[in-house]
């Protein structure tokens, strides 16, 4: 099965309860500060990517600080909770998501979608990886394809997301173009990627579905080995090769993004797309972007949403072929 999830991808920036008039001449601050909601735990991926976009930002002097919030609860829905309910408060605060807000909103994990919100702008892409601990017998996804032929209830799949979410779905995704049945595949879920990867590490688990970026780190470090990426052709950032070349016919891109309250001014809202339009042309964002694997995909507004009812159509549809919905 050959999947792509759009090539078009995202991450992000901005917002504060301190803000100053948008001045758009190059090299000059243009919000005073931004509070990041991130609706998981450290070491994931939405903490990477707000912590990397605020990195950016306030590296190369378009916002004046950056404070960041952990909100983990409901599969994310607690942070959106949080932001429509108080939404009027709120307008210094953008909160990072991705392929997920899709996800559980079709499954029903929680009420809202991303309609609920104002969309700000998507940044970034991130591939997707199969990673194993160094100390793991296995070296290739033919390797894990096998151990799971042998003893598939054995051979458990982590993720940093709910069952049913992208994690899991990106597992699924897999064994299923390998001529799997994606349906037996034993995921087991954590909040976010943070303790995913420690369960790999300690041996809870026989192989972790996670970000890319996330795995990179890690993999320099000699801690774990990375089978499999998602992506057409082996990525800069670090040299592992892609699940196409291994004959499993399936690429992903997981976008990222930010997202305001609702009812966020027109004003703040232009504020933050100037941020981060003026981000990707500066080193400090590249050498973020470098460092974590990312793909630079910008799409503000209204092309913001399109995108994501793109997402919406092609995501029901996996998910209804592989049995989750």
């Amino acid at each position: 099965m050959k999947f792509k999830l759009g090539r078009r991808a995202f991450i992000a920036a901005a917002a504060s309860l301190s803000l100053a008039a948008p001045v758009f001449a190059d090299g000059h601050k243009v919000v005073d500060s931004i509070h990041f909601l991130i609706p998981g735990g450290a070491g994931g991926g939405w903490d990477g990517t707000a912590r990397g976009t605020g990195e950016a930002l306030t590296g190369a002097g378009l916002v004046g600080t950056a404070s960041y919030e952990n909100m983990s609860g409901g599969g994310g829905g607690k942070a959106i909770g949080y932001l429509i309910e108080n939404a009027d408060s709120q307008h210094g605060t953008l909160m990072v998501n991705s392929t997920p807000i899709v996800i559980r909103s079709l499954t029903g994990v929680f009420p809202h979608n991303f309609r609920d919100l104002t969309l700000v702008s998507g940044t970034i892409g991130d591939y997707a990886a199969i990673v194993v601990g160094k100390d793991s017998p296995l070296n290739s996804m033919g390797d894990l394809l096998a151990a799971f032929d042998a003893d598939a209830s054995g051979t458990a799949i982590g993720g940093g997301s709910v069952p049913g979410g992208m994690d899991h779905l990106v597992a699924a995704m897999v064994m299923e173009a390998a001529g799997k049945d994606a349906l037996a595949v034993k995921y087991i879920p954590y909040d976010a990627g943070g303790k995913a990867m420690a369960a790999l590490l300690s041996g809870e688990i026989a192989a972790l579905s996670t970000g890319f970026s996330e795995a990179v780190a890690l993999a320099e470090a000699g801690e774990v080995k990375i089978l499999g990426v998602t992506a057409d052709d082996r990525v800069a950032a670090y040299d592992a090769p892609t699940m196409k070349e291994q004959g499993i016919d399936t690429t992903f891109v997981n976008w990222r993004g930010f997202f305001g309250a609702p009812g966020l001014p027109a004003d703040k809202v232009a504020m933050y797309q100037e941020a981060i339009t003026k981000m990707y042309d500066t080193p400090e964002w590249e050498a973020v972007r470098a460092r974590n694997g990312w793909v630079n995909i910008h799409n503000s507004g209204d092309d913001f949403r399109t995108f994501l009812e793109g997402q919406e159509q092609v995501i029901g549809d996996l998910m209804k072929k592989l049995g989750f919905l």
